[in-house]
């Protein structure tokens, strides 16, 4: 019986691991920049902590895997903000570090939805948040946090789609005057839009069924609810994105999948023309009343995710370079009974901070020089008998074919002269 990985997951061989490793690279090295510290969560939680009441997101709704445990609920992470807010509420981190509390996250996370191109069951994600103040100008930082990673991969085809969704007193009047619009058309409504009419109808205006009905283009703008204040923070962020030379695009329907957005919200999204349904790159916003939610105090953070697998296939198709697979740097080929000296020899190059391969299994010269070269070595070191005996080795080096002989002693010392030539 052969066995296959389960539908919505898949293996991250090791030929792809480079690209993996170098994207993450330029995350940490990027959010150490903005002074950001990475935080890990367990990958299920109590139930409670994603499932909040009167929730109409199809990620609660829809999507979550729940698990029961005796009397205990439990669910496998969907998303990372849940959980990071969490961890900052229990350990009261709001009173032993200087706020804004600063987080990043990578991790998978699991989500029960159709598996397509670029969304999988089982998948990567990367996110910040940003605890504990509440200014435009952070909102706008936060934006560009994302958009240096972007950048950063090589990514060019984007546009930065940015909104608001006001405050309380904003957003109340705004439901109050959906509900109104849409209640002749409560028919029409696709059954997940009617949950929503009830629950939360900005959601309504992201539905993906109901997007095209003639009746959605008539509805209410947000912008026409906000108050003096909501209007007036949209201002600053817009004119602290300017100030970072930050291009965006204002978009009144972008209002997210996630119910605790307040303010600011935006996504970046691919321009390319192959990126199709999947164009979301990076997407967030500010949230004011999640902290209390977990028992903390009432305070405001913001936060992005990017979807791990996109930003590779992205970076990978606008030519990113991902530099290095890995590949041996020396393999040291044994001639004879000498596997021994062949292994105390790959031991000290490794020592040495050069890595290292070598034949500890019988096989002919041709055999082995084939591994090596299979292995994209630089230099090839070939250790017979006579050499043991003499002390020494011969090292060949693949670029120019120049081949050596020099003593044991010399090796890692003529290796290094040639790493820096």
């Amino acid at each position: 019986m052969s066995y296959q990985t389960p539908r919505g997951t898949y293996d991250i061989l090791p030929e792809d691991m480079p690209m993996w490793h170098n994207a993450e690279d330029v995350i940490r090295r990027i959010t150490a920049l903005y002074r950001y510290r990475e935080i890990r969560t367990p990958y299920f939680e109590d139930t409670k902590v994603f499932k909040r009441e009167n929730d109409s997101s199809d990620m609660v709704n829809k999507e979550m895997y729940t698990f029961a445990m005796g009397s205990d609920s439990y669910t496998l992470r969907p998303e990372g903000t849940a959980g990071v807010i969490r961890a900052f509420d229990q350990h009261k981190l709001y009173g032993s570090m200087e706020m804004p509390g600063r987080f990043y996250y990578l991790g998978a996370m699991f989500r029960h939805e159709r598996p397509q191109k670029g969304r999988q069951r089982q998948f990567t994600q990367f996110g910040v948040e940003n605890i504990g103040a509440k200014t435009p100008e952070i909102d706008a930082e936060t934006i560009a946090l994302g958009y240096d990673i972007v950048k950063a991969m090589d990514i060019s085809s984007v546009r930065v789609l940015i909104n608001t969704l006001g405050d309380d007193e904003s957003r109340a009047a705004y439901r109050a005057a959906l509900k109104e619009y849409f209640a002749p058309y409560l028919d029409e409504l696709c059954g997940d839009c009617k949950r929503r009419y009830e629950q939360n109808p900005l959601r309504i205006l992201d539905c993906k069924i109901d997007h095209d009905k003639e009746f959605m283009k008539g509805a209410p703008r947000l912008s026409e609810y906000l108050n003096e204040e909501s209007r007036a923070y949209f201002d600053r962020v817009l004119k602290a994105l300017d100030a970072l030379e930050i291009p965006y695009e204002i978009d009144e329907r972008l209002v997210r999948g996630l119910d605790y957005y307040t303010h600011t919200v935006f996504e970046v999204v691919s321009t390319r023309p192959d990126s199709g349904a999947q164009a979301t790159i990076f997407a967030g916003g500010r949230y004011d009343h999640f902290v209390e939610y977990y028992g903390g105090p009432q305070m405001s953070g913001i936060g992005f995710a990017i979807g791990m697998e996109r930003l590779i296939n992205l970076a990978k198709e606008e030519g990113h370079d991902f530099g290095s697979d890995g590949s041996t740097r020396a393999y040291v080929i044994g001639l004879g009974d000498v596997q021994t000296e062949v292994l105390r020899t790959v031991q000290a190059l490794r020592k040495a901070g050069i890595a290292a391969e070598a034949n500890l299994v019988p096989r002919s010269l041709k055999a082995q020089f084939k591994s090596a070269d299979r292995n994209g070595a630089e230099y090839i070191i070939i250790l017979g008998e006579d050499e043991v005996k003499q002390n020494t080795v011969n090292v060949k080096r693949t670029s120019d074919r120049s081949q050596v002989t020099v003593s044991m002693d010399d090796l890692i010392g003529t290796l290094k002269t040639w790493e820096e030539e």
